[in-house]
């Protein structure tokens, strides 16, 4: 009997594998850069399949030159094909989190409201192309759909305040493309420099551990607990006091940031007293940047990818740290080569061609009659020709069709149709089967993300005028009516409605 040996790699790291290797193609990320590098940021954002949101004249009529110098310089700082490579994904497919609202920068300016750049993302039924949004927020600004204003946003958005667990304003190393070279010590993958002056001797006291659970088998980093905690507190206004991290969907651990006196390295212990819920929710909240590990450094000690199949940025940022990109196991592997044309396959004792033939795969080495023939014999039921199986199989049941799927998945059709050319031929016709299935789903899904971003749907078109939507029938006016089930509706909301015994816990 045959020895079976258990995958020992995280379900979460074949995630991220997944993700490194389709969501941000090097296209993508070769482009973003050239465009950014001659100042020209509306283009790396449009490479990096972000839309802009904002109008620079508007802001600066409502704030004045000098905030609109800083938000242009940001926006020049930004690389938006790192920002991708950062932002936040669920399990298992590893696409962007759905309907987040994600603070980048904030701007504070004498008599108005702080003004924030954000990121958003569409909700999970208009996330076909996985295309990111950039925008401005203001607390003051009135949100689509609650009565006339100035409104920040040309659609509606389902969350558009900032979300406090997603921010990256202090993490500005995670998408400004001049402070990327401090993921280092950020991530914990060198000596973190200590946050207190350098002329006053301290001893790095031990932080208290909590016991945390392996949500998902996320690891955390937990020495970098205290070091991010002070400035998370420095940014709301106090430099010591009690912060939350969020250890799975109902749970959290209530910290407080401590130091024995102002010489020594601060560390964080359980608070003393335990508070109400209503005060615990008002904690600021440890950013998931801060709380968990850096992917790519979990993929690198693991083994599955190496440096040179990171991000630019990100190399260059671990390129100090050799020993971490060395402890790799062998290298990472690449996609796999698809065919040429024309193929060749072994039919009858012989290697015979298959190409391209007016848009066609052709068994060139067949007379017409004889597949005409052997068509007739599939038919009714015999084994056809090699040449016609793997023509067949070409189209039906093709090796390459995880990678398109991955591609489409996470938006980059380009790379799919890439694939598909490589497989196929240029100019191709497709024939029925999951290949075709695959790229006609994948531009279907995209009107629903069209009509999202012109404002006509605010929600899912199935949802009934109960949550937003509209709908002929009068009784989907019932505010009970759960939406009827079609091919229409998204996967993971067929899902949330058809399976009734699903446990009503959330996903981290």
């Amino acid at each position: 009997m045959a020895h079976h040996f258990a995958n020992t790699i995280p379900a979460h790291l074949l995630m991220w594998h997944r993700v490194r290797e389709y969501a941000v193609p090097p296209s993508m990320i070769e482009t973003a850069t050239a465009r950014r590098a001659v100042g020209d940021w509306a283009g790396a954002c449009a490479a990096a399949r972000v839309d802009v949101d904002l109008d620079l004249r508007a802001v600066r009529d409502r704030h004045g030159t000098e905030l609109v110098t800083r938000l242009r310089a940001d926006l020049r700082r930004l690389a938006p094909d790192l920002l991708r490579w950062h932002m936040p994904r669920t399990a298992p497919d590893g696409r962007l989190r759905a309907g987040l609202t994600i603070s980048l920068a904030r701007y504070r300016s004498s008599g108005a409201a702080p003004l924030q750049l954000v990121v958003r993302t569409p909700p999970a039924w208009a996330d076909a192309g996985q295309r990111i949004s950039l925008a401005l927020w203001e607390e003051s600004w009135e949100e689509p759909g609650n009565g006339p204003g100035h409104l920040p946003y040309p659609h509606p958005h389902p969350h558009p305040h900032p979300n406090r667990r997603f921010r990256l304003d202090l993490h500005r190393h995670l998408w400004d493309s001049e402070r990327s070279g401090e993921l280092a010590w950020r991530c914990g993958a060198g000596e973190a420099p200590s946050l207190v002056p350098t002329d006053r001797p301290h001893v790095p006291a031990v932080p208290y551990v909590p016991d945390l659970p392996a949500v998902h088998d996320y690891p955390w980093e937990s020495a970098r607990w205290a070091a991010e905690a002070e400035l998370l507190l420095q940014a709301e206004g106090c430099p010591r006091g009690a912060f939350t991290v969020r250890l799975g969907t109902r749970s959290r651990a209530v910290l407080e940031l401590v130091a024995p006196d102002d010489s020594h390295a601060p560390t964080f212990r359980p608070l003393r007293d335990p508070l109400p819920p209503q005060e615990v929710a008002a904690l600021p909240v440890l950013p998931e940047a801060a709380a968990r590990v850096l992917p790519d450094l979990e993929l690198l000690r693991a083994g599955l990818v190496t440096t040179d199949r990171l991000h630019p940025l990100v190399a260059t940022a671990l390129a100090a740290f050799g020993s971490v990109a060395s402890s790799s196991s062998g290298p990472a592997t690449g996609p796999a080569l698809q065919p040429g044309d024309p193929h060749r396959v072994e039919c009858r004792g012989e290697v015979h061609r298959i190409a391209l033939r007016d848009g066609t795969l052709t068994a060139i080495d067949h007379e017409l009659a004889q597949l005409r023939r052997e068509e007739l014999l599939v038919a009714l039921g015999g084994p056809g020709l090699p040449c016609l199986r793997a023509i067949d199989e070409v189209h039906r049941d093709p090796e390459a069709l995880p990678a398109v799927r991955e591609r489409l998945g996470h938006g980059d059709v380009a790379g799919a149709l890439a694939v598909v050319e490589g497989l196929l031929g240029p100019g191709a016709v497709l024939r029925d089967g999951p290949l075709r299935e695959e790229l006609e789903s994948a531009a279907a899904r995209r009107i629903d993300h069209g009509l999202f971003r012109s404002g006509l749907v605010a929600v899912h078109p199935g949802a009934g005028p109960a949550a937003g939507g509209k709908a002929s029938d009068p009784r989907h006016a019932e505010a009970g009516h759960r939406p009827r089930l079609d091919r229409r509706t998204p996967r993971a909301m067929r899902l949330k409605q058809s399976n009734r015994a699903r446990p009503r816990t959330g996903q981290t």
